[in-house]
Parts: C-alpha cells; sequence; structure tokens
C-alpha cells in the first residue's frame, strides 16, 4: 500500500502564561515528535484521553495550525514548504470534517451557498456546472435536493453534520481528516454517520485521519491505530491487534475503561494511580510512569523509543505487557 500521506517528527507547541498579566512563561507540549503515514485507501485512528494532543495533530495536517517542526508530506510535496498557491491547490485533496458541525457552518448561508463557496473559490466550473455538483453531493450525503435552500438551524445534529461532510466532499478529496465527528451526536445517529463515512470510503477510495476518543468507533471504522498520550504515540498497529491485545500498559487501561454493552462480559479493572501530568511539567523518563504499575527505574530514567514489535506493531515501552 504506498503513502498518501507522511508525517515524520511532527512538534508543536504552546506558551502559556507571561504577557501583560504577569506570571511565568511555560510551554505546553501538545505535539512530540509523532510520525505516522496513510496509506491509499487506508483509515488511521488517532485515540487517547483529552488533551494527549490528537486534535492538534489533525489540525496541523491542514496548516490550521502551524507545527512548529516536522515534515508533512503528501504524495511527496511537503505542506509546510509549500506556498500559498500550494497550498491552496492541495487543499482541494485533503478536507477536514470538525467535531461541532453546527460551529463549524455559517448560520448566515443556507447550505446551497456553503457548499457552492469551495467550487467558486477554486474556479471549478460554471454556474451550471457548480449546481450539479452540489445538487449530486447533497443527495451523496443521504439529504433531499430542497435541503439546499434551508439553513443550519433547521435541520437536527446528525443532518447538520451530513452537510459537514457534504461541503468535505465537494471537491473531491482524497484524504478526510475526521475530528471527533461522532462524538456529539446520539448513538443511533453514531451508526448512521460511521455507515455513511464507511459507504464513501469504498465507493470514492478515500483515505481518513479519524480523531477519536472512543474505541468503539475505532474499531469499526479504522485499519490502524495509533495510541497517543501527552503529545507522543506509544502504541501502534492495526487496531483488532492494539484493542484485543495491548502492548501497552496505557493502551490496556485505555481499552479496559472503554464501556462494553454486554453485562457478563465484565472486566477487572486494574488500579490506576495518580492524575496525569501537567503538560508543562513532564516527568522524566516514560511520561506514563507515575501512573503504571509495571513502572521500573528505567522507566523513570530515560525516555522509550517507539520500537518496532513485529510483525506490524511498535510500542513505547521497555516492559510491554506480554513480557517479563
Amino acid at each position: 500500500m504506498s503513502a498518501l500521506l507522511e508525517v515524520r517528527h511532527l512538534v508543536k507547541r504552546f506558551e502559556s502564561g507571561g504577557g501583560w498579566l504577569g506570571g511565568e512563561k511555560q510551554i505546553v507540549r501538545a505535539v512530540n515528535d509523532v510520525s505516522f503515514s496513510v496509506g491509499r485507501g487506508e483509515s488511521i485512528g488517532l485515540v487517547g484521553e483529552s488533551g494527549c494532543g490528537k486534535s492538534t495533530v489533525a489540525r496541523t495536517l491542514l496548516r490550521l495550525i502551524e507545527p512548529d517542526e516536522g515534515e508533512i508530506v503528501f504524495e511527496g510535496k511537503d505542506l509546510r514548504k509549500a506556498t500559498s498557491a500550494e497550498l491552496r491547490k492541495l487543499r482541494q485533496r485533503i478536507q477536514i470534517v470538525f467535531q461541532d458541525p453546527y460551529a463549524s457552518l455559517n448560520p448566515r448561508r443556507t447550505v446551497r451557498q456553503t457548499l457552492a463557496e469551495p467550487l467558486v473559490v477554486h474556479g471549478l466550473g460554471n454556474a451550471a456546472q457548480i449546481e450539479a455538483k452540489v445538487t449530486k453531493t447533497i443527495l451523496e450525503v443521504g439529504l433531499p435536493a430542497t435541503a439546499l435552500d434551508r439553513y443550519p438551524h433547521e435541520f437536527s445534529g446528525g443532518q447538520r453534520q451530513r452537510i459537514g461532510i457534504a461541503r468535505a466532499l465537494v471537491l473531491d478529496p482524497e484524504l478526510i481528516i475526521a475530528d471527533e465527528p461522532v462524538s456529539a451526536l446520539d448513538v443511533s445517529v453514531q451508526a448512521q454517520i460511521l455507515q455513511l463515512l464507511q459507504r464513501l470510503k469504498e465507493e470514492r477510495g478515500l483515505s481518513f485521519v479519524f480523531v477519536s476518543h472512543d474505541l468503539g468507533v475505532v474499531r469499526h471504522f479504522c485499519d490502524t491505530v495509533c495510541v497517543m498520550y501527552l503529545g507522543r504515540i506509544i502504541e501502534t498497529g492495526p487496531t483488532r491487534d492494539i484493542l484485543d491485545r495491548p502492548h501497552h500498559p496505557y493502551s490496556r487501561m485505555l481499552r479496559d475503561s472503554s464501556p462494553v454493552p454486554d453485562p457478563s462480559a465484565r472486566i477487572t479493572l486494574e488500579k490506576i494511580v495518580g492524575e496525569i501530568p501537567a503538560p508543562t511539567h513532564l516527568p522524566s523518563g516514560c511520561t506514563f510512569h507515575p501512573r503504571c504499575s509495571r513502572v521500573r527505574d528505567d522507566c523513570k530514567a530515560t525516555l522509550p523509543p517507539l520500537a518496532a514489535m513485529p510483525p506490524s506493531r511498535a510500542c513505547a515501552c521497555y516492559h510491554p505487557i506480554g513480557e517479563g
């Protein structure tokens, strides 16, 4: 499978404190040396607790947030080095679906205006061609053509998310960045949107970077998963392998904390001590060691690298589950 997108050693820091209000200036390492690749037609999931940096990674891929270091290579072109004109062209091929469909839609514009705008901005067709494309796209996401002349407030949450997906699709992209696209929806509506995304993935051959904290959603939709903790990827591999047989203690904690709708499938949770460290004061060594039951002296001393674990996994842990 050829790589459509390659992310290499991505870093993003934010400053807090200081300024005219005073206080000590502190550095938040939101994304700290993240690397992964997305193949054509592949869906890769970024999972982890709130604040782990997964949404920041998603936004840096389109340079909605400018990264501080690293490379974002799309079909051989580094987006960080792209000019404004080159970036505009590349954004036709990479689109994003946001978590809150209402906040991401202009309430003063009809659905028709919202879907037509990207086509007009990029000069893709005359008025008749744009109208035909807009109508085709709204039907493709399961809404009637009559929806085009209505405003966002006239739709339910699930319908608004369909509009957000249609806006992403109207430029015929190759890669979709889906940032928690179903977390704001009811469970039944989540299933409908996931089925829609799966169908679009198969029919259009789309690739996805899918950000979520819901492991059930990730298991259903993603081929590969990257588990993030405090800005770093600490385990990666095929989704079912990671969720069924996690090697990193944090991955297992995340898996065991995910609710299972079966009273007979009870899991005894391993005791997790302590709180998530402040991102401005990361602990030495492995950042998970203050909460880990398998911690040893080497965990506290040096940061474990993301090391390959045959046949197709990698884990950043000196003492992974399944070994001594």
